[in-house]
């Protein structure tokens, strides 16, 4: 049986970086992509290879969509090195924060925000899928903030929204190939997203601890375990779901 191989998309910090550590732990390669922060992603590289699995990481800003072929281009290239010519899973995690009002939020934010959470995950699967072994799995981040409502997430949300709708319809569409596809919507945790805000501010962590019902603010590996569970080889008869992870916010 050939080795599972990940790619995961700004996989060099937060979430991605759990989620890679976590699926290297399960026995997987792992490829992840990184925007700037070239010592992050090759940390990242080095704990995933010290686990006993290969590892690389790839440059790939994934607000631009033009670069997508290109960026096949260079993965295939990947797996032939590394004796392969297809990989398993794919996880649409990249992602940047916005919190602004609706009415403040610029034209430009708005793209950004699209562009990264949205367009990213329809065009970037879509170059990728040629690649993406028959049988593989598709698994894309959401927030539970498409589920319910916090002042000066709105765009962000419906962004994560859209991407819950189309990943009903790649599951669907994938299907023929027995392609999975699923998202999976972190509540609040901590990392250095949105400046770090859950993690670094006490009066937010308290905050989100005092709405979740579980009684704390959500951690990486909270979420790297969840995924690495969703992506198992064994649980293949999952697919067009949306799975929070939360730890019951908002309930």
């Amino acid at each position: 049986m050939e080795q599972r191989i990940a790619v995961i998309t700004g996989g060099g910090r937060g979430l991605g970086r759990s989620m890679a550590l976590h699926l290297a732990h399960a026995g997987s390669d792992i490829v992840i992509t990184y925007r700037s922060d070239v010592a992050a992603a090759k940390a990242v590289v080095a704990d995933v290879e010290a686990l006993g699995r290969r590892a690389s990481a790839l440059q790939l800003d994934v607000g631009h969509c033009h670069k997508f072929p290109a960026f096949a281009d260079r993965l295939r290239e990947l797996l032939e090195q590394w004796g392969q010519s297809r990989f398993d899973v794919l996880i649409n995690n990249a992602g940047v924060s916005l919190h602004a009002p609706l009415m403040e939020v610029t034209e430009a934010q708005f793209d950004e925000v699209i562009g990264v959470h949205f367009k990213a995950v329809v065009f970037l699967t879509s170059a990728l899928a040629p690649l993406l072994n028959d049988g593989g799995r598709i698994l894309n981040i959401s927030s539970g903030l498409a589920r319910f409502s916090l002042p000066g997430s709105g765009v962000y949300a419906a962004a994560k929204g859209a991407v819950e709708v189309l990943t009903r319809y790649q599951a669907r569409e994938f299907a023929g190939r027995r392609i999975t596809a699923n998202v999976l919507a972190p509540g609040a945790i901590e990392t250095d997203f949105s400046g770090g805000m859950v993690r670094d501010n006490p009066e937010v962590n308290r905050l989100v601890a005092s709405m979740t019902a579980l009684g704390r603010a959500g951690l990486p590996d909270d979420v790297g375990a969840a995924a690495a569970a969703l992506l198992a080889e064994g649980n293949g008869w999952v697919t067009g779901q949306r799975i929070e992870v939360s730890g019951g916010m908002m309930l």
